[in-house]
Formats: structure tokens, C-alpha cells, sequence
């Protein structure tokens, strides 16, 4: 490998590093989300609902939903349709995943991630409440997580292009990512897979 192509790979485990960590701490979201929600489910068969509850639960869901994105893309977790891609060549491959990344996802990214700023901006320094209840909680720090969210994915879209252009100078992929569901069936006991 020569000393360009070590670059280039630092650079890239760099970026899936910070994807994965991302990732990872957006998952612990879902601890908070359990208990707002199980919390309610209980309060609503004792007594009357909560007013916070929803608020609180749709914010941690978008918020989960949106920082996740990153760590999706760098699993190879998104949408794709596999039944042509997946009989080409790993150049091809690769070439028709750097042309759609240059052309589409780059582009696309950077237009929604100028107006997200704009639009979390704004919503900070309006600091926004949410009319969706009488709570009326604040809502600017979710619109926080949007350009955050988008700047991440870029980021991993920039890993995912360095990875086609290694693919395509060298003929075979960096890694060959695994999907969440490949590694959660790696992980299940071995008396859960014979169910």
C-alpha cells in the first residue's frame, strides 16, 4: 500500500470512527424515551394523562431518528437496491457509488444542510416554543440537531466517496460492511439461533 493509500485509509477510519461513536451515543436517547413512554402508559392507567409526555417523547424519537443517520450510512443500513449491484464488479460498483455520491447525495446534503442552519438558527434565537401542546416546551434544541445531524452525514458521505475511489484504484473494498442485522446474528447465542 503506498503512502497516499495509508492516508487515505487513516483518513477514512478516522471519519467511520467519529460515525460510530455518534451513533453510539444517539442510541443511549432511547433509555429516556423508554421511560417517558412507560411512565405514561402507567400514569394513564392510575390517573389522567400527562401533558409532557408526547412533547418530550417526539423530540427524543427525531432526535434519535435524525443523529442516527450517520452511523446508518456507515453500516451500509440505507435503503438500496442490491439485485443488479450486487452481481457487478467491485469497480463498477464503486464507480456507480462515487458518481451518485458526487453528483446527488453531495449536492442534495449541502443545499438541506444551508437551510437547516438557517432554520435552526433562527429557531435559536427566536427561542422557539412548541404550539403542538399547552406545555408548550422549547423546541429550538431539536432544531439543533438537524444541521448536526446533516453535518455528521456529510461527513460520512465523504468517507463512503473515499472508499469508492479506494475500491476503484485498488479493485476490492476497504471493509465489506456489515448490516446491523448481520452483526446482531453474529451476537445471538447459539441456543437463540437454532429457534
Amino acid at each position: 500500500m503506498t503512502t497516499d493509500s495509508g492516508a487515505l485509509v487513516r483518513v477514512i477510519r478516522g471519519i467511520d470512527a467519529v460515525s460510530e461513536w455518534s451513533g453510539r451515543i444517539a442510541a443511549w436517547l432511547v433509555l429516556p424515551l423508554v421511560f417517558i413512554m412507560s411512565w405514561e402508559i402507567l400514569v394513564r392507567k392510575v390517573h389522567t394523562p400527562t401533558y409532557w409526555a408526547y412533547d418530550l417523547s417526539y423530540m427524543l424519537y427525531g432526535a434519535l431518528f435524525m443523529l442516527g443517520t450517520a452511523y446508518t450510512l456507515y453500516r451500509g443500513s440505507h435503503i438500496r437496491t442490491d439485485f443488479l449491484y450486487q452481481g457487478w464488479p467491485v469497480k463498477v460498483q464503486a464507480t456507480v457509488d462515487a458518481f451518485c455520491y458526487l453528483f446527488l447525495f453531495f449536492p442534495g446534503m449541502a443545499i438541506f444542510l444551508w437551510l437547516a442552519m438557517d432554520y435552526s438558527l433562527v429557531s435559536w434565537q427566536r427561542q422557539e416554543l412548541s404550539m403542538a401542546s399547552s406545555w408548550m416546551p422549547p423546541i429550538y434544541p431539536l432544531k439543533a440537531v438537524i444541521p448536526v445531524s446533516i453535518a455528521l452525514l456529510l461527513l460520512q458521505g465523504v468517507a463512503e466517496f473515499l472508499k469508492c475511489m479506494h475500491a476503484i484504484r485498488h479493485g476490492e473494498w476497504l471493509t465489506k460492511q456489515r448490516s446491523i442485522e448481520e452483526v446482531l446474528a453474529e451476537e445471538m447465542p447459539i441456543e437463540e439461533k437454532s429457534r
